[in-house]
Formats: C-alpha cells, sequence, structure tokens
C-alpha cells in the first residue's frame, strides 16, 4: 500500500484519551521516523516492514499505558513466512524491532492483503511480557496464532488473558513524495471500562491463562457496542495520513459522546545494545566457546540484531577483568 502525503504533523507520539459517556479510554499512536528508522536499518520485503511496523505500533500502544518502569515485549514464533518479530519498549519511550523471515516464501506469496498478515505469521504463537526490573515478577501473556493477523491476536489476548473488550485498528503504509519515500505507522486500542473496572497495569504479576475458555459473560453493553462499531469505521489512511491529527480523528469519532484528551508521550527509536554489553555477554560464554567465535582475523564480531550494528571485538579484551 503506497499513500502520497504532504504538510507533516507531529509524529512518534501516543495521545491518551477517554470518552466518559461511553465508559472507555485509549490510545491513538502515530510513528513516523521512529518507525521508518526500524524499518529502514534491515532493507525488508514490503510486505515484513507492514507486518513489523503493525507490530512496533501495537507494542507502543500497549507499553505506554502501563504505569511502571521496565520493559515491555511483544514476540512471535510461527511457522509462516515471517518466523518471528520482536519488538521492545523500554520505558518511558524507547522502542526497537526486528523481523526474521524467510524470503522465497515471501517472494512466492500470493496472499493480498488484507489477509496477507495473517498468512505471513501462520500459526504459532504472540507472547506479551512486562518486565518490571529489579528483580521483580515478570508478567506474560500467551496467545494462540492461528492464521490470523496482530489485529486478532490481541483482540484474542484481552479476551482470554485481561477480559477486558478491547478493540485495536492498526496500519503502516510507505509514504512517497518530494524525491523520497518513508514508513509510516498508527493504530488505535480502546477499551470499556466501566467504573470498578480492570486495567492491564493493575493485574498481579505471573503467568496469564493460555488456552483457557472465556467465562461466560453477560450480553455486550450498548456503550461498548456502540464504541466498537464506531472504531471499526476507522479507515488505514486515518491512522496515518499525517494531514489528520490524532486529536481531529477522535472528535471525528467521539464528538457526539465528548472525548477528553490527555497530554500527549512522545516515543523514539533507540536501541540498547552497547559495547560494554556486548563485551558482558561474551564473558558469560568460555574461553572454548570464545575462541570458536573468533574469525580469520582473530576477532569476534557480534552483529545487533535490532539495528544492525557490527562491533568487532579482540578475544584479549573479553579476557580482561
Amino acid at each position: 500500500m503506497t499513500e502520497h502525503f504532504v504538510l507533516p504533523t507531529p509524529d512518534d507520539r501516543v495521545l491518551p484519551f477517554q470518552v466518559e459517556g461511553l465508559d472507555v479510554r485509549g490510545r491513538v499512536v502515530r510513528l513516523g521516523p521512529a518507525v521508518d528508522a526500524v524499518l529502514a536499518r534491515h532493507d525488508y520485503p514490503a510486505p515484513v516492514s507492514k507486518l513489523l511496523g503493525e507490530a512496533v505500533a501495537l507494542t507502543v500502544l500497549l507499553g505506554t499505558s502501563l504505569k511502571i518502569d521496565g520493559r515491555f515485549q511483544l514476540q512471535t514464533r510461527s511457522d509462516g513466512p515471517v518466523e518471528m518479530l520482536v519488538v521492545d519498549f523500554e520505558a518511558p519511550d524507547r522502542l526497537r524491532a526486528y523481523a526474521r523471515y524467510d524470503a522465497e516464501r515471501i517472494a512466492a506469496m500470493k496472499v493480498a492483503p488484507p489477509e496477507q498478515s495473517g498468512a505471513m505469521l501462520g500459526k504459532g504463537h504472540l507472547a506479551m511480557t512486562v518486565d518490571p526490573g529489579a528483580e521483580r515478577t515478570r508478567y506474560q501473556g500467551v496467545v494462540a496464532l492461528e492464521g490470523h493477523g496482530l489485529e486478532e491476536a490481541a483482540h484474542q489476548y484481552f479476551r482470554q488473558s485481561e477480559q477486558i473488550p478491547t478493540r485495536v485498528r492498526l496500519a503502516v503504509a510507505e509514504a512517497i513524495g518530494g524525491g523520497s519515500h518513508a514508513w509510516r505507522a498508527g493504530g488505535i486500542l480502546v477499551q470499556f471500562l466501566p467504573e470498578g473496572g480492570r486495567r492491564m497495569a493493575d493485574l498481579p504479576p505471573g503467568d496469564a491463562p493460555v488456552g483457557l475458555e472465556t467465562p461466560d459473560r453477560p450480553e455486550e453493553d450498548d456503550a461498548w457496542v456502540e464504541t466498537r462499531l464506531l472504531v471499526d469505521t476507522v479507515e488505514d489512511h486515518e491512522l496515518i495520513d499525517p494531514t489528520v491529527t490524532s486529536e481531529e480523528l477522535l472528535v471525528r469519532l467521539f464528538h457526539e459522546r465528548g472525548v477528553r484528551v490527555f497530554q500527549p508521550q512522545a516515543v523514539h527509536e533507540s536501541c540498547r545494545c552497547s559495547r560494554p554489553r556486548i563485551l558482558s555477554m561474551l564473558k558469560s560464554f568460555t574461553p572454548d566457546e570464545r575462541r570458536d567465535m573468533t574469525g580469520d582475523d582473530g576477532a569476534i564480531t557480534v552483529t545487533c540484531e535490532f539495528c544492525s550494528t557490527t562491533y568487532r571485538v579482540d578475544p584479549a579484551e573479553v579476557e580482561r577483568p
């Protein structure tokens, strides 16, 4: 999908909002340079870039909703042409991501959007992990991937693990104009949280239930039905077109009910790798293992999968205390 955009507006930010008349809260994310930096480093095929861009937008929507320090990670493992997606969000604003894929299988795909994302993922699982750090207990939820895209996987996660009515829309496209091109991504997440409802950040740590049937629930609330129908009207271009602000989108959706927006939060692409971290990692291997890693030039070469930075390390440097 290719769009032609003009007149850029603020990107790389998340806008929280609330619609009191419908008992819903949510977030809108717009990503420009941050997601473009992630995708441009690896020269992914366009379908892979689109899928990873969706994963980045979803991770930012979820990660910025957590009122804790630490990291939020989204990871998939599946039997599709895209074998793995990994997106790290480090509070309060740093993200990084990469994908592993089979180039031949991607080139041979004949599936067109919107089924393309599901076909690339295939069957497997999606894990969402909250790591608060400081030796505190991690929280993890895992859902099955069954040939559907990330939007449906997110819906399944909240039905199964959180039991919070949730609607997600994601969009990614390559913007072309002025002789250049860049990737853009956007998304909206809305949750039905009536008074006394739970939020993801309020859940106790531990493993979320996997593969359990959702308990019987009463018929959907009219307010949530209205919200879901409104969110389903959101079109891809409204999420990624820089001429349509997040505020304008929310007014379009909820003007009859009244929408309140809060302070936006900026995010940016930033890898956690560094030479000291690489040295620390190499020290965890035995001397024999490090000798096996040493190349003909006498150095150990390590390339970060996230940012593609290559570190060349003298084995003697690793031996130093």
